[in-house]
């Protein structure tokens, strides 16, 4: 399975989801990256993804957004192929 990064937020809800979705698409190892009270962290994650909002998700090295996109990827059902590749 593909690597899954994620920029959070301890008490973000779309996180919480976002990870939800994750888990039940089989991802058992996700590297979280909290961006609380960590200014450059967050710079960073802006810097990668030009957003500044939690979570930004990363499969592999593709950015795929953050919540809403990551839903809608599975939606399509290219979330899956996308987590095997």
């Amino acid at each position: 399975m593909t690597t899954v990064k994620m920029y959070t937020s301890a008490y973000c809800p779309y996180c919480s989801r976002a990870k939800a979705l994750l888990q039940a698409r089989g991802v058992t190892q996700l590297e979280e990256v909290f961006v609380d009270g960590q200014p450059e962290l967050r710079a960073h994650m802006k810097g990668l993804t030009g957003r500044t909002s939690v979570p930004q998700i990363f499969i592999g090295e593709t950015h795929v957004g953050g919540c809403d996109d990551l839903h809608a990827l599975d939606a399509q059902g290219a979330l899956v192929p996308m987590l095997q590749a």
